[in-house]
């Protein structure tokens, strides 16, 4: 009879299936005998487990098939569903700035700049009249684009995914939030995508936007407002008493604020000075709809809610706080947020997302502003 080890077919040493069992034990070891009470089988056992661990290692491994990363190891690489997305900004001016539909490519107001003065007389006097003076506002109407395009490929083998943090609600402050939507698939996860670049596009262009400069773009309110009711600190500390001159500004010339916007340096700064110098925490306030802006300021003219911007610039010596009458600032519309499918040369599709509007400030001498502050 032979004894020993042999290879067999598939490549595989039966020597192996020993070593896994006893180890270094060499071959006919008597390792069980009652009667000379020697038992090794705990201490064999400790053996199999360790050999069947590392046979199962050498067998299949999860490097077996490739690297994960090149798509051809045996456990696939499992990608979160979850998408977020970092470049975020809320937009709360968006939704805030009364929303009216225009007719034609221009928005045309009037405006009354002087009423004709009313005056004493005798009896049966002379009553001469007097005019009353009236200009006409326009502003053009612009266009404001998102396009996108998503290859075929892509679209059918792009699985679901959740993109959190995409929907911005409330003011930024507080118990502002974004919350998660769905995308069931590649092309609605662009779409959804460039809506929210279209938002934040708009949103930019409420604050920043200059036609002077760009053309294609709608002047904002840093850019109408201009140096009307400004109060310029030159690089000097925010105080309290700027903030109450500068809505006594806009009081002055007839304005009633409504809110405030700030960079979030200068929501900072109000609020360490609201602390130091009222000893008591910055009370809250809501906006429409009962949105918490977390800050409300108490001013000649009622509160005033705050809420930060993040288009707005914290850069020492150039940051900004707005005080808005909102009863006269409209975002005109002439055709709101509308999805286009765009001509198919290729395999992909390619669409847009439009918005043509304008935004009006029909009295800016009722708003007012801190500028240039430290």
């Amino acid at each position: 009879m032979e004894v020993g080890t042999k290879s067999i077919a598939g490549g595989f040493d039966d020597s192996g299936a020993y070593q896994v069992a006893f180890g270094k034990m060499n071959d006919r070891t008597m390792y069980v005998n009652t009667w000379q009470k020697s038992d090794a089988r705990e201490q064999l056992n400790k053996i199999m487990k360790k050999g069947l661990l590392s046979l199962q290692k050498k067998a299949l491994s999860p490097t077996t098939g490739g690297a994960g990363t090149a798509g051809y190891a045996l456990v696939p690489i499992y990608v979160d569903p979850r998408l977020v997305d970092v470049s975020r900004k809320y937009t709360p001016l968006v939704e805030l700035i009364p929303r009216v539909s225009n007719m034609g490519l221009t928005a045309d107001y009037s405006i009354i700049t002087a009423k004709g003065d009313a005056y004493t007389a005798g009896a049966d006097g002379a009553l001469p009249d007097v005019d009353d003076s009236y200009e006409r506002g326009s502003v053009s109407i612009k266009f404001l684009y998102a396009v996108g395009r998503v290859l075929g490929p892509m679209q059918a083998a792009m699985p679901s995914y959740m993109i959190e943090g995409f929907n911005p609600n409330g003011s930024g402050m507080g118990q502002g939030n974004f919350s998660p939507v769905g995308a069931p698939n590649a092309k609605q996860t662009d779409v959804l995508l460039k809506a929210r670049a279209l938002k934040e596009l708009e949103e930019n262009l409420i604050l920043n936007g200059d036609a002077d400069t760009t053309a294609t773009q709608f002047s904002g309110i840093v850019k109408l407002q201009a140096t009307t009711n400004q109060r310029d600190l030159a690089s000097a500390p925010l105080t309290w008493l700027d903030v109450e001159k500068s809505v006594q500004d806009a009081f002055d010339d007839g304005g009633r604020p409504k809110i405030a916007v700030a960079s979030s340096s200068v929501v900072v700064d109000l609020r360490q000075i609201m602390i130091d110098m009222f000893r008591i925490a910055p009370s809250t306030d809501s906006l429409p709809f009962g949105i918490p802006t977390a800050i409300g300021l108490q001013t000649m003219c009622g509160v005033i809610p705050l809420i930060p911007s993040m288009f707005l610039s914290n850069v020492s010596g150039a940051k900004q706080i707005y005080f808005l009458d909102t009863d006269f600032i409209e975002m005109r519309v002439l055709q709101d947020m509308t999805y286009q499918e765009l001509a198919q040369t290729n395999d992909s599709k390619k669409y847009m997302l439009k918005i043509y509007e304008a935004l009006t400030m029909r009295a800016t001498q009722f708003n007012s502003f801190v500028d240039n502050i430290q």
